[in-house]
């Protein structure tokens, strides 16, 4: 007997939906993120997708995120646009934030986004891949609880911190998009791990006092492993300077987990850059990125970022998504 069932993309969308507002979330602030929810299972990141719904309900019921919150945006230069997430659910702040960022990067030719006071945004690579739908070369930071130690110590200090950037294609969707974290591995494939009781590969996570661990248990007590080593360690400390201090969000090693109901609201921060490519590259930018995957796909086994979940959207878009069983099980708990 199988552990999985298959489900549309429309079927995890509307699942995702229903069990955030059965779980109190509003459904102004319950859309987005079941809509990016079931475009993160096409993309293949199930650990980021419907295993995450539990988790969301969960926080909405204990007050870590305030799931009836709304946006509060304001205009405090030309091209800055800032968003109050007052605890709520990063993606509506997000949603807030682009309507306004789009129009003046488009105006301008550049804009900030700046969000504070939010929460858990999910895959970062696709809110930047939307900048890209809309001809914009999109940058994405966003900060998280502290969970990688610096070079030399063994003590987190700064989170996983992914960084994003997508560059936007002649069909609409991006050339390419990045979007990678400052640790080896996102810290929510290790939980995906401990919940399993699978080991994780050395290289992963690190114990309380810096030593490598294949015990994700051990791992998420300890330290998540920089990619890179002290270049990681740099990488995290750049997000954390764009997406916590820049936009006077709450700074890792003060920010309650992504887990579990102990804390109260995290408090993290996202920043956002857009950039028109016609006003910087004077319409050369479309050659230049063209150029540029064309030397990487000349080569054979050579992979461009992006290439793997933009073949898996395509696929889930006529097959669905196989999910677990147990995942749909959680959240059936809360309809």
């Amino acid at each position: 007997m199988t552990d999985t069932q298959t489900l549309t993309l429309a079927e995890i969308e509307d699942l995702s939906f229903r069990a955030l507002v059965a779980a109190g979330t509003s459904e102004e602030n319950a859309r987005p993120l079941a809509q990016a929810t079931a475009a993160t299972e096409a993309d293949g990141v199930a650990s980021h997708g419907l295993a995450y719904i539990p988790i969301y309900c969960e926080h909405v019921q204990c007050g870590k995120v305030d799931g009836k919150a709304v946006p509060v945006l304001s205009r405090p230069k030309p091209g800055v646009v800032a968003v109050d997430a007052a605890t709520g659910f990063a993606h509506s702040a997000i949603d807030a934030g682009f309507e306004a960022l789009i129009p003046a990067a488009r105006e301008q030719g550049v804009s900030v986004l700046a969000i504070k006071n939010s929460y858990n945004c999910g895959v970062l690579g696709y809110h930047t891949y939307r900048l890209a739908q809309a001809g914009l070369v999109g940058l994405g930071f966003t900060n998280a609880p502290a969970s990688i130690a610096p070079s030399g110590g063994s003590k987190p200090v700064v989170g996983t911190n992914p960084f994003s950037i997508a560059a936007p294609g002649v069909d609409g969707d991006p050339t390419l998009l990045i979007d990678q974290s400052a640790s080896t591995i996102a810290k929510s494939e290790v939980m995906k791990h401990a919940r399993e009781g699978k080991p994780i590969p050395v290289g992963w996570a690190l114990d309380a006092e810096g030593n490598p661990t294949t015990d994700p248990e051990i791992g998420l007590k300890g330290s998540m492993a920089p990619s890179g080593g002290y270049k990681g360690v740099g990488v995290a400390l750049t997000v954390e300077l764009l997406a916590a201090a820049l936009t006077g969000a709450t700074l890792g090693i003060n920010a309650s987990p992504f887990s579990g109901t102990v804390g109260g609201p995290p408090k993290t921060g996202q920043l956002f850059i857009a950039i028109d490519p016609d006003a910087t590259a004077s319409g050369g930018f479309e050659n230049g990125v063209s150029a540029l995957v064309e030397a990487i796909r000349s080569q054979e086994g050579a992979h461009l970022p992006g290439d793997g979940r933009g073949a898996k959207r395509l696929a889930a878009r006529t097959t669905g998504v196989a999910v677990s069983k147990a995942t749909l099980a959680k959240i059936e708990n809360f309809l």
